[in-house]
């Protein structure tokens, strides 16, 4: 093996191998397990959250793999197709053109050829991190198959009525010129204003104050409400007010809707532009009267001197005009929730148009059932709250989009009016007589999330019913964030029920979304972006101030960001390998809803790969051309223990891997890994191999364990960092008996042929302890470790002594024990440094072991900067000031420092007594 580990020159080579070879396909006879990946848009690269989640995916794909499952991780990726027709039009408008300079066959044309050409990056982005999808089944949501899916869908749900066209408010983008649904819009807060406009009342007998935040709207108002029971206004219900500017009357109506200690408690009603005056506007039957077009510019429908005009532009003249009459009674500063588009960020308009609805209710009831009764199952269980709240006022579903780009909604129109639902137009024709008569198909496209819910079964092949549907539908698990619960999760619940009779997984593994370490969004505005490939190849600090200044929508912003980024990573970003990403990631999958990410976890997993590396190099460099068997074994005391650690550790990771707890199984394993293996068994290993005792089965039994235990250790680490497991794998799997090709179709090592023996690990424990209370006082007196010392024992008992002689070659080679001897009753203790072990004392004599005038020296230097530094700390922790004002962090930082000052001083203390005592004795 290379002296060094270097990511770089194995990755790449090892997928390629994987991949070529048909690895990632299912195989075996052992139960399906299929997950669906949530399917990145077209358009995406691979940000901190998508590695973040192919990482958990990738671990449970390649772990169920290695346990004999027959096991699908279903690859493909999403249309988008509002974020795809932005990314293609934006590429026009820089060339001065727009779609309709192309025209709606030409323009999809071209954002095909863009999907073929630039599409691609975030499958080959994958591919770097490792992810064993099956490449031969990829899908793309507006593939021929997938298509014929989503026109299936439409067409059986149109004749069950359970899709139908309406004229309803929607959501409407003025940028984007297309309707969106409750889920893609985001209400922000923000500073605005409430106007007081005086109505007057038809008869002349006096006015009536509403307060508006949309003073524009008000040409649109086709009455006032105020509340049922409000005494100041029951008089007036049923009485007509005069709309200012619009010189028409409306009605005063009574509803219970209306807050009474908002504004004046008189709410003006424009049913055509406000969902809530909607629905009061159907109760009261009151007409809808759209005053806006497509531009959210004002129509025809209002006086000619504001037809035409923006509506912040015709917000300024209603105000004026109104001002000019004397009806503007005040206008107040007034925090307002403001509804702008996800892609766009336009504000949105409330506008009246046609558009195709699901009818959900019926979906829904199933849905919530399976949930409730167990079919599927939220992990952690409480993300099942936030389901059923949504669910249960969950309202019919717009799903169709004023776009060009997706799947064209299958409905055809006659001259007439006649709408057409069917699976081709010929159908259409055919089943409804028309022969020539002219037919125009609906312009409209549905939206993205419509064919994204029927994933988990289209991929498979329906409607066609394929053997892959049958054998891995429904799938074992959803892994995805909280944020498309209502976007996705639900959806698919509700389609798979219907179409499928059977839910689409059975588990849904709700993960956190990845912050940066100060617990803030990552987002370009902020300049705190990572990209996971970055971190896997590293980059310069002038790559990755141009990366994170370049495209700035806020260019301001971009002194901040490369002043802070010069700061946080003056040298740039080090290459760390892709194995160490994974295994920060999968210490991250906590139950948490938000996960910092920290740069310094990632150095020190990339420290842990190469303390795997160094530790495989060793275990080679003492096996091989070495006796391994076949023959007899005695196995140590060491040998024996670590194969019983081994078992605990790999049970433990199987526990918390099926748990979805990937935190605690790194844990388990980098903890066996590090302190277990590396750290202790590995230096046991030596004890016997370079004895001039040891026997030749002595020998053998460790060198097997040696390679044995690296060997399973591989194979557990495998679904979290597969490159360097197989790198490695490579050369020591023949060394202990296995002969696959490859490290993920070996069994992952559940149940590992090695018993638990809980008496071994005891007596182990004791040694360990045994050796650490020397290096610590080794430590604490500052004795270089090549000096062999002197150990005596004290009350040590004859069990106590056995077991002494049974691992004094440990001891004295981990412990650097030159003498070890017991001190015979009843005779004086030379001046030594003690360490208590049960009922034994373990004495290091001093005399003669340390320069007692320099070790005196040392110590009062020492304790000499420790008392300034405690006092320090004690002024800072005594000034109110600091206490009071300081973040309860910093204070309890303090706290702690103080704690471990004083926790040293006294050991110090201690220590010098002992010196100056030796000094003092004859």
């Amino acid at each position: 093996m290379d002296k060094t580990y270097a990511p770089q020159d194995i990755e790449a080579r090892r997928y390629a191998i994987w991949e070529a070879a048909g690895y990632f396909a299912p195989s075996g006879a052992g139960a399906p397990y299929s997950i669906v990946i949530p399917p990145p848009n077209v358009t995406g690269t691979l940000h901190m959250g998508h590695a973040f989640q192919d990482t958990i995916m990738d671990a449970l794909t390649r772990l169920h793999r290695m346990l004999g499952d027959s096991t699908l991780w279903q690859p493909g990726t999403d249309h988008a197709g509002i974020a795809t027709q932005m990314v293609v039009e934006r590429q026009l408008n820089a060339a001065g053109q727009t779609r309709h300079d192309l025209g709606r066959e030409a323009f999809v044309a071209r954002v095909w050829e863009w999907k073929e050409t630039s599409g691609g990056m975030i499958t080959r982005q994958m591919r770097r991190l490792g992810a064993s999808v099956d490449w031969s089944r990829d899908r793309f949501t507006m593939d021929p198959g997938l298509s014929a899916a989503v026109t299936e869908t439409f067409v059986r749900l149109h004749e069950e009525g359970l899709i139908y066209r309406g004229k309803r408010l929607v959501n409407w983008d003025p940028v984007l010129h297309t309707a969106l649904s409750d889920l893609e819009v985001l209400s922000q807060e923000e500073q605005g204003s409430l106007w007081h406009l005086s109505y007057p009342l038809v008869d002349g007998s006096g006015t009536l104050t509403i307060a508006t935040t949309r003073p524009e709207t008000m040409l649109g108002d086709t009455a006032v409400a105020v509340h049922p029971q409000d005494e100041r206004y029951r008089h007036l219900v049923g009485r007509r007010l005069r709309l200012p500017l619009a010189e028409r009357e409306i009605p005063i109506v009574a509803d219970s809707y209306v807050d009474p200690a908002f504004g004046t408690g008189c709410v003006k009603i424009t049913p055509a532009h406000d969902f809530n005056d909607y629905e009061l506007g159907m109760r009261h039957n009151l007409p809808l009267l759209n005053i806006f077009d497509a531009n959210a510019a004002l129509n025809d429908g209002v006086p000619e001197r504001f037809r035409g005009l923006d509506r912040f532009e015709a917000r300024r003249l209603v105000v004026a005009e109104l001002e000019a009459e004397g009806r503007v009674a005040k206008i107040e500063p007034h925090k307002i929730m403001v509804p702008r588009g996800d892609r766009s960020n336009a504000i949105l308009e409330p506008w009246l148009t046609d558009q195709w609805y699901v009818r959900v209710q019926p979906l829904a009831a199933p849905a919530i059932e399976a949930v409730e009764n167990g079919r599927i199952r939220f992990v952690p269980a409480n993300w099942d709250r936030t389901y059923f709240e949504w669910m249960r006022n969950i309202k019919d579903w717009c799903i169709s989009r004023q776009l060009w780009w997706g799947h064209r909604i299958p409905a055809w129109y006659a001259d007439d009016g006649t709408i057409y639902v069917g699976r081709s137009e010929a159908e259409v024709r055919a089943a409804n007589d028309l022969g020539t008569r002219a037919l125009r198909q609906d312009e409209d496209v549905l939206d993205t999330w419509f064919s994204s819910a029927l994933w988990p079964y289209s991929t498979l092949g329906w409607p066609e019913a394929t053997p892959e549907l049958t054998k891995f539908y429904p799938t074992a698990v959803l892994v995805t964030g909280f944020d498309i619960i209502f976007f996705w999760v639900a959806r698919m619940i509700m389609l798979g029920l219907k179409f499928m009779d059977e839910v689409p997984f059975r588990e849904v593994y709700i993960h956190g979304l990845i912050r940066d370490g100060e617990g803030q969004k990552m987002s370009k505005s902020k300049g705190n972006v990572l990209d996971p490939l970055d971190l896997i190849d590293g980059i310069g600090l002038e790559a990755l101030i141009a990366k994170r200044t370049t495209g700035l929508m806020q260019p301001h912003l971009a002194a901040g960001i490369e002043k802070a980024t010069r700061k946080q990573f003056p040298d740039g970003i080090a290459a760390y390998g892709t194995d160490a990403l994974r295994f920060t990631f999968a210490s991250l999958a906590t139950l948490s809803r938000d996960i910092r990410f920290d740069v310094g976890r990632i150095e020190g997993y990339r420290n842990f790969c190469n303390k795997l590396w160094n530790a495989a190099r060793f275990v080679l460099m003492s096996v091989e051309g070495e006796d391994l068997g076949p023959g007899p074994e005695s196995p140590s005391l060491a040998d024996r223990w670590i194969r019983s650690r081994s078992t605990a550790a790999f049970a433990t990771a199987h526990e918390a891997f099926i748990a979805y707890r990937l935190d605690l199984a790194s844990q388990a394993l980098y903890e066996f890994t590090w302190y277990e293996f590396c750290d202790w068994y590995l230096e046991l290993s030596k004890a016997v191999l370079n004895s001039e005792t040891a026997t030749a089965e002595e020998r053998r039994a460790t060198r097997r364990t040696l390679i044995e235990t690296l060997e399973v250790l591989l194979r557990a680490l495998h679904p979290l960092m597969p490159f360097i497991t197989e790198e490695i794998w490579q050369r020591v799997g023949p060394l202990a008996g296995r002969t696959g090709p490859t490290i993920m179709r070996e069994p992952w090592p559940v149940a590992a042929a090695r018993p638990r023996e809980p008496a071994i690990e005891t007596e182990m424990r004791w040694v360990m302890d045994f050796i650490l209370a020397v290096r610590q006082i080794r430590g604490e007196m500052d004795i270089a470790p090549s000096r062999r010392v002197e150990v005596l024992l004290a009350g040590a008992a004859g069990a106590t002594l056995e077991r002494i002689e049974r691992t004094r070659q440990w001891l004295e080679r981990l412990a650097g024990i030159g003498s070890l001897g017991a001190l015979a009753a009843g005779a004086a203790e030379p001046e030594s440094a003690i360490a208590v072990l049960g009922e034994m004392r373990i004495l290091l004599p001093m005399a003669g072991l340390i320069d007692v005038g320099a070790e005196t020296q040392r110590l009062e230097k020492r304790i000499g900067k420790l008392n300034q530094e405690l006092g320090k700390t004690r002024a800072k922790l005594g000034n109110e000031s600091f206490v009071g004002n300081a973040p309860a962090a910093v204070v309890l930082q303090e706290r702690g420092r103080l704690a471990e000052f004083e926790a040293e001083l006294g050991q110090l203390t201690q220590q010098l007594e002992r010196v100056r005592r030796l000094g003092a004795a004859p």
